[in-house]
């Protein structure tokens, strides 16, 4: 009898140690370490991003005995290759965040954000965000780090060539730049359509001609009316004329970028982090909604990038408490005034409106509810994206045929579309 009762405790014991470790590689036990891979926001390794996350990761294992988070930090050059590598070798990490989320959604690899955040927190996301994540209606992508595009110019170098006041329509951005010229400034209207963000800049043309990359079904309308005019516009009214200081195709953003903060540029369309820039340099700037063809533009566009989780880990118990740890108002907010990104809460935006010393944000924040994001949600997104990127700066030059080029994209968007989707 003694021996039955030993045999039986035994084998209780052996069943709770594997569902235990059952549990541990999948989603009860909190004795493992998840893997993050991340994106670099700093611009030198004193402001790096892992700095960040390193002092999160401490502050949640604190509060979260035997979960631990180990995070390695890439340059947004390396990120996503890095991550496409682990998932292609079998090693994908518990979490990712980095550019796009539509492929591995698409592959059943990824938990969605239902799967783990609280409802708290997933209600939190700001609106026009969370829907920018869902691939097929089902939110995969949890947005991180948010941006909207805004008309930046130079106050001094516009009182200088006369300008009382930042132009509303493209015929005002012609006649200003014009002026700004007269005046030798050196790239009166800087318009990088070079390969390091050409899809960015397209895409806040194309919303300020009335146009997008799709229509409210989400179908490609890249070679559209309203985007065939907006880059003869450009071709004839900036370029052809001399008023954007360099072949566009050659000029990056972060190049621009840095010729405004050096004051060589009367204005640009910009993102956040050019106050940060700016403002290091004593440039006098200003901000206004894209001007459009006739007036403000219909929408402002919006930038997200994206947390995911993978399920190869089994880890969804512990990646949702720690999702829901990074995605508190206080983290959103810390981050966001860190790296000058809009947060992507409603409760860490409402902080940041609430309070004076965010006041150069507003505009920005307030434009967010109502941006127009990249189709990330199509797994054809990223040929397309590349393929602007290398056609979209020479089809605005002298020998450009912005028709043509625009009839090209959407070809190829339209042949990738039907195989990927």
């Amino acid at each position: 009898m003694q021996r039955r009762y030993l045999s039986l405790a035994a084998a209780i014991a052996t069943t709770m140690t594997l569902t235990l470790t059952g549990c541990g590689s999948g989603s009860g036990s909190d004795d493992v370490t998840l893997k993050l891979v991340a994106a670099d926001y700093g611009d030198s390794r004193s402001n790096s991003s892992q700095h960040y996350w390193d002092a999160l990761a401490r502050a949640f294992e604190k509060k979260n005995p035997g979960i631990k988070v180990d995070v390695d930090v890439y340059s947004w050059t390396d990120v996503d290759k890095k991550v496409a590598d682990l998932v292609k070798e079998g090693h994908a990490p518990d979490l990712a965040q980095i550019g796009a989320y539509a492929d591995y959604a698409a592959k059943g690899q990824l938990y969605s954000a239902d799967q783990l955040l609280s409802i708290p927190t997933q209600g939190d996301f700001t609106p026009s965000l969370a829907e920018a994540g869902e691939y097929k209606r089902i939110q995969y992508g949890m947005p991180f780090g948010a941006s909207t595009r805004r008309l930046y110019y130079n106050k001094k170098l516009f009182s200088q060539a006369g300008i009382t006041s930042p132009p509303e329509s493209w015929d005002e951005i012609a006649a200003d730049a014009q002026l700004l010229k007269a005046k030798g400034v050196k790239m009166p209207f800087a318009l990088p359509l070079g390969p390091e963000e050409t899809q960015a800049e397209t895409m806040q043309w194309m919303l300020s001609g009335g146009g997008g990359y799709t229509d409210s079904i989400g179908k490609y309308t890249i070679d559209s009316p309203e985007n065939v005019k907006t880059f003869k516009w450009l071709k004839e009214n900036l370029v052809g004329k001399g008023l954007t200081g360099t072949d566009p195709a050659k000029l990056n953003r972060a190049d621009a970028f840095a010729d405004f903060a050096d004051g060589k540029v009367g204005m640009l369309n910009g993102h956040p982090t050019l106050m940060k820039q700016a403002a290091a340099k004593g440039i006098d700037y200003g901000t206004v909604e894209l001007p459009g063809a006739h007036g403000k533009a219909k929408a402002t566009m919006g930038v997200a990038d994206w947390m995911m989780a993978f399920k190869q880990g089994g880890h969804r118990t512990q990646a949702g408490k720690f999702l829901d740890f990074v995605y508190s108002k206080k983290n959103v907010e810390k981050f966001s005034g860190e790296y000058s990104l809009l947060p992507v809460t409603s409760s860490a935006s409402q902080a940041m409106l609430a309070d004076d010393k965010y006041a150069k944000f507003h505009g920005s924040l307030q434009q967010l509810a109502s941006a127009e994001f990249y189709p990330a949600d199509k797994t054809s997104w990223p040929l397309v994206s590349k393929t602007i990127k290398a056609k979209m700066g020479p089809a605005v030059g002298p020998r450009g045929n912005p028709a043509g080029v625009l009839t090209d994209i959407q070809n190829t968007a339209d042949a990738t579309d039907n195989v990927g989707e």
